[in-house]
């Protein structure tokens, strides 16, 4: 295997083992970046130079027996939505495109503090407002197993960077789906935690009230253990939680015999039929490996609930530099703006409203199962020169970022054109171990993650 397509498990053994050393890894990203870019356009900012010093340092610590954990000299991308200090943070902007922060997003303290070599800022769809990553102004970014389409966003380079092999695992948003839709596009494994678990403070915001940080990575183990690194209580974000001993590797490996699956088959109907094949067949496995799986009805959900939350909280964040530099926003975020401008305070108070009814609804489902099953998106990547993709691949990622509960999307099969299919596991507040479990299940009992695209 070559050494940019290694598990962040499986490099961590190699390094404690001496067989390989972060330099090294490094080095493989970077040729990697080298070969793909800019045709992949991963990238907005890469960092070289800095990743070779920090791989050097992290050896430097492991050979004195200084191990900071599993993240410890593995190179990861930051989406370039996190302030990074010294370093351009554009947010996939013109607004911000000469930002130098003088202070770092409190993910990228974390992740420097677990040893992660940081290789650079990652493309996105700008200001994290969309689902394609066709960034107006720094170029889109395209879908390593084919390069004519979309990767998905709004962590488009996130995602496309981690499949692709230019580096182990990457920082990914979600407010609408942003973390699940690339995740399901370019066949990685994408994980949205509870609300509050990981701080957003130094975060570029799109809706203060719905904005997850999380990680992509090529297997659930992977994201489970980026997720460990990155967690914990912090003041400056209001709306951080404490979770004291929070392990999202606690229940790995463990068999699934029992686990309860509801299917909310509803949301089925919105999907390609060739979606549903490969998910269905996702849910066969579940049952082969001892799961009881049903359908399940969530009224609201089946109902088709749209909310326009995300929209009035954007529009509020971006109103000042709207009335200061409309110019520097393209066209298609522009126009979502000033939409959210006039929706009315009635609206915005009755979709909370709601908001809660549909978190209730999903809780008390959650009281007859264990984690909740569905489709990522309803269709694979679609081309580039297609244009506009609009929300349709957050149909069906956008609910659950309303319910505060965390979410991961896995690779479950291909599609037209060779493109990866993905599915979504929901579960409880707080239950990242038991969620991670049942997916590396599936995945573990399917070939899919271990398919490289073709770049």
């Amino acid at each position: 295997m070559e050494t940019a397509s290694l598990s962040v498990a499986e490099a961590g053994r190699l390094l404690r083992r001496r067989e390989t050393t972060s330099e090294a890894l490094t080095e493989a990203c970077l040729a990697r970046v080298a070969e793909l870019e800019p045709k992949l356009n991963a990238f907005i900012t890469l960092t070289a130079d800095r990743a070779l010093a920090s791989a050097k340092q992290a050896d430097g610590e492991l050979a004195r027996g200084h191990d900071r954990g599993p993240l410890h000299g593995i190179p990861v991308g930051i989406k370039d939505l996190c302030a990074t200090k010294g370093i351009r943070t554009t947010a996939g902007s013109k607004v911000l495109e000469d930002w130098v922060p003088d202070f770092d997003a409190a993910i990228v303290t974390k992740l420097r503090e677990a040893g992660a070599v940081s290789l650079g800022k990652l493309n996105l769809h700008e200001f994290a407002y969309g689902t394609s990553s066709a960034n107006h102004w720094y170029g889109p970014v395209h879908n390593p197993w084919n390069l004519d389409c979309h990767p998905g966003g709004s962590s488009g380079g996130s995602g496309a960077a981690v499949a692709s092999g230019e580096c182990f695992a990457a920082v990914g948003s979600d407010t609408g789906g942003s973390i699940r839709i690339p995740a399901a596009l370019c066949g990685v494994v994408g994980l949205m935690p509870t609300y509050g678990l990981v701080s957003r403070a130094g975060v570029t915001p799109l809706a203060w009230s719905l904005d997850h940080l999380g990680p992509l990575a090529r297997t659930v183990e992977d994201a489970a253990l980026f997720l460990n690194a990155v967690v914990g209580h912090d003041p400056a974000d209001p709306g951080s939680v404490r979770r004291d001993a929070f392990d999202a590797t606690a229940e790995l490996g463990r068999d699934i015999r029992g686990v309860r699956v509801g299917v909310a088959r509803s949301q089925f109907a919105r999907c390609e039929p060739e979606v549903v094949a490969a998910v269905d067949a996702a849910l066969d496995v579940l049952r082969r490996l001892g799961a009881d799986v049903k359908e399940i009805g969530l009224p609201l959900l089946d109902a088709g609930l749209r909310l326009n939350t995300l929209s009035v909280e954007a529009s509020a964040y971006h109103a000042q530099w709207l009335r200061e530099c409309p110019e520097k926003y393209s066209d298609e975020v522009r126009t979502l703006l000033l939409w959210g401008l006039t929706i009315p305070g009635y609206q915005y108070v009755n979709d909370l409203r709601l908001r809660r009814q549909f978190t209730d609804e999903v809780r008390a489902a959650m009281e007859t199962v264990d984690v909740i099953a569905m489709p990522t998106c309803e269709r694979v990547a679609c081309e580039i020169a297609a244009g506009d993709v609009s929300y349709r691949y957050s149909v069906l990622t956008g609910p659950w970022d309303h319910t505060g509960q965390p979410v991961i999307s896995v690779p479950c099969g291909f599609g037209s054109g060779g493109l990866p299919v993905g599915f979504s596991l929901a579960g409880r507040p707080f239950e990242e171990a038991f969620l991670c479990r049942v997916a590396q299940a599936h995945e573990q009992a399917t070939p899919w993650h271990t398919h490289r695209p073709p770049v």
